[in-house]
């Protein structure tokens, strides 16, 4: 663990023996749980509650926890750097009912959308979400706006998520399946509608589409989350800075490009606010900033090159003052 640098958490199992290990910046959640007298690992809460189990405890950043016949040993010898949990868990990738280091995932989003409430207002009739993630904010900007929220998208279960299909023919394609509008939630209505984030923008354009082929008025998008402006190099699959609508366009021009009527996203310096108080230096912004808390190291930098994801440090269009 001294030797490795980045985000992973790890359960490493024997017929006899567990090792759950997270790595020392905590990019990655890990909790332990217990069915009875058995103890059990998960990256989600929500998991744990799947199965049944009841919650213990987050297993720490640079943690590891040993579980054998003698009973659960703890090792923080490599505990108390710098602590930098991936955002995006918060925005995207974890379930709404889940619980990260102590923040629940469904108020932080419900912040995230209180935020852009007050920092994007518009006159509109009502606000509908893009599911999933975008519902828990799309409700966060309806009780700071007083605007009603509307169910004004209908998700397909069956369909996994665009956003991390290879082919842009293949995320167009499943956007299709996956989002249909309800129509009498959003015709001859100004719509407000909030989404997680945007990456190549080809995406949201294709559901304003949806949504204006379904009688609204007006379209207003909205994102909790500021715009993409660098690659991950933490295990998120964030393109090149070449392939980032953010850094090719100014933020009117991405409006123009998805078909919107206005648009805005989550101010920068909103992340800390949505994730609560006491949460100051201790997230992971680099996708959004350029401010990446580990060591960008040469076998990271080789993985994006195989993978078409350079370290790229063009100018982007944006500039971090117009943001």
């Amino acid at each position: 663990m001294f030797s490795i640098k980045g985000a992973y958490s790890l359960l490493v199992m024997s017929p006899r023996k567990i090792i759950a290990a997270r790595d020392p910046n905590g990019f990655r959640p890990l909790c332990m749980g217990k069915i009875g007298d058995s103890v059990v690992f998960a990256s989600e809460s929500a998991a744990l509650d799947a199965v049944g189990a009841d919650f213990v405890r987050d297993v720490e950043p640079g943690e590891i926890v040993v579980v054998d016949q003698n009973g659960i040993k703890s090792i923080k010898t490599h505990c108390g750097g710098k602590r930098s949990v991936c955002v995006f868990e918060y925005i995207y990738f974890a379930r709404t009912d889940s619980v990260i280091d102590g923040i629940s995932v469904y108020e932080a989003r419900k912040r995230a959308g209180k935020i852009l409430a007050r920092t994007h207002p518009v006159e509109a009739d009502v606000v509908i979400g893009v599911p999933e993630s975008g519902i828990d904010a799309a409700i966060g900007y309806s009780e700071e706006s007083g605007i009603p929220y509307e169910k004004g998208i209908n998700k397909n279960n069956y369909i996994g998520r665009t956003f991390i299909k290879p082919t842009q023919q293949q995320r167009q394609s499943s956007v299709k399946i996956k989002l249909n509008p309800l129509v009498s939630a959003v015709k001859g209505k100004r719509v407000v509608m909030i989404d997680d984030s945007i990456v190549r923008g080809t995406t949201m354009a294709r559901i304003v589409s949806m949504i204006r082929a379904a009688g609204a008025a007006e379209v207003h998008i909205r994102f909790s989350s500021p715009p993409f402006m660098w690659p991950c190099y933490y295990g998120t699959d964030i393109p090149s800075r070449e392939e980032l609508v953010a850094c090719n366009y100014t933020i009117e021009e991405i409006g123009k490009l998805c078909g919107a009527d206005s648009i805005g996203f989550l101010p920068a310096e909103g992340l800390c606010e949505m994730l609560g108080s006491g949460c100051e230096g201790k997230y992971c912004h680099g996708c959004f900033t350029g401010e990446y808390p580990a060591e960008i190291t040469k076998r990271n930098l080789k993985g994006k090159e195989r993978s078409g994801q350079r370290f790229d440090n063009a100018p982007c269009v944006q500039k971090p003052e117009d943001l």
